[in-house]
């Protein structure tokens, strides 16, 4: 009995971990949206296309 109370409770931590991850994402993806869109906007914008690279 003691292996199955052991077993449930890893399941209910597990659980609690994707849903507390799901949940992070599912308020920080407005941000990270914009920050991807923004980051395409300025690749995408200002060199018509093409990627400038620098060599130091």
């Amino acid at each position: 009995m003691k292996a199955a109370t052991g077993e449930l409770n890893l399941t209910v931590i597990t659980l609690i971990a994707i849903a507390a991850i799901i949940g992070f994402f599912w308020i920080m993806w407005p941000t990270i949206q914009q920050a991807i869109n923004k980051q395409w906007g300025n690749i995408s914008g200002d060199y018509n296309g093409y990627i400038i690279v620098e060599r130091r």
